[in-house]
């Protein structure tokens, strides 16, 4: 058997393979503390877990339209203009099974090959490989920690040239948890709006912002920019919706149809009884997020002020989402308790998880090489004690 060659440089995501190495080390009894997934830590609010099972019991199992019930593309155009007064038509929505699937459908349907997409790094795991997929070229521009992550206006117009074709925006971003200001997203979307790069927008943790950020949609700051851009957003990190799996795209009606026709032949639609459920999310549950909010505010705050307590390590605070990037560069070319001079981050999370048993991903995985990425979407306790076993263990180094 000769594989595709498009499989030969594929990677497997680096915080799900982080995550079921501690779930196989978990299951052999070992008590293992998890930073790797960006998992809220709470349970699914009771409204929208009814909402599924009246659907089951009525009977709502079979299939449904490709690109969602009306009744969900209807809560998902009232919640778009509720929370980022953008106005869409049902006809602009498109429901996917997570966010992850309206990102891949929207490289697949406006991505050729040789056309490069930049991707400001550090960046989420599955933007570089989902381009990649499609032959597209991932253009990535190095943002520092000095620069909060974040990309200036000034290095997207040096890297777009005759190739360019989309541009994707995360803020709050993965796994930075830095977020772009409305001037900030103001200047962006100018210069890809000059250059007619195309805007795929990523709002995936819009709602988790802390200390009075103001979270803005790019596609609702000008006409131009609405025409120009796709949001992207979904359920799983603002309901703690995980396991659902439903997310969605919204954009122009054109791009939309071409992205519904390649999920025609992909999954076709989400789970039906899921999408009543997600109805009842948008419609209903929103009094849940404050409460998520002020917990991973918390979190937050202690899991950067613990970091910082660590010699030579540096920790940027992040702005939103649920993520902290700690710089590690310090203990890289040192020699582990063991012996071993361990020369990257990937190296240096495995030597943690095996030794320390906490598990953080590596920040190669994510255009950060001198980074570990921990998510504390876990307890204040977990975080006190998960940290403190990092520090023993870093301190070890020579």
């Amino acid at each position: 058997m000769k594989l595709a060659n498009r499989t030969q440089a594929l990677q497997p995501s680096a915080t799900l393979a982080m995550a079921a190495k501690a779930g196989a080390m978990r299951a052999q009894g070992i008590n293992v503390i998890s930073f790797s997934t960006g998992e809220p830590d709470f349970d699914t609010p009771q409204v929208i877990k009814d909402a599924a099972k009246a659907a089951l019991d009525a009977g709502f199992t079979k299939y449904t339209a490709t690109g969602g019930i009306p009744e969900l593309k209807t809560a998902i155009v009232e919640k778009l203009q509720r929370d980022n007064k953008l106005n869409y038509l049902p006809e602009n929505i498109l429901v996917t099974v997570g966010a992850k699937q309206a990102i891949f459908n929207a490289l697949f349907a406006l991505v050729n090959p040789g056309d490069e997409v930049i991707v400001p790094a550090p960046y989420w795991v599955s933007y570089p490989e989902q381009i990649k997929l499609c032959g597209g070229v991932p253009v990535t521009p190095v943002c520092s920690e000095a620069e909060n992550f974040l990309l200036s206006p000034e290095k997207l117009e040096q890297v777009i040239t005759a190739k360019t074709k989309v541009f994707i925006l995360c803020s709050p971003s993965n796994p930075t948890g830095s977020a772009y200001s409305k001037d900030q997203l103001m200047q962006l979307g100018r210069v890809c709006a000059k250059h007619g790069v195309f805007v795929i927008a990523d709002e995936i943790y819009e709602h988790l912002v802390y200390d009075g950020f103001q979270q803005h949609s790019l596609a609702a700051l000008t006409p131009e920019f609405f025409a120009n851009t796709l949001t992207i957003n979904g359920v799983s990190k603002s309901f703690a919706m995980t396991g659902w799996r439903m997310g969605y795209a919204a954009g122009p009606k054109e791009l939309i149809q071409k992205m519904q026709a390649l999920q025609d032949q992909q999954t076709s639609n989400v789970t039906s009884f899921v999408q009543k459920g997600c109805v009842a999310a948008l419609n209903e549950a929103g009094s849940s997020i404050p409460l998520m909010r002020e917990a991973f505010a918390k979190r937050r705050n202690l899991i950067v002020r613990l970091m910082r307590e660590i010699p030579h390590v540096t920790c940027a605070m992040p702005q939103g989402a649920f993520y902290v990037l700690p710089n590690i560069r310090f203990y890289l070319d040192k020699k582990a308790p063991s012996g071993k001079i361990l020369g990257t981050a990937q190296q240096l999370a495995e030597f943690l998880l095996e030794n320390a048993h906490i598990a953080a991903v590596a920040g190669d995985a994510f255009g950060a090489p001198d980074y570990l990425r921990f998510s504390y979407a876990t307890s204040e306790k977990n975080i006190q004690e998960g940290v403190q076993k990092l520090k023993d263990c870093l301190l070890q180094f020579s």
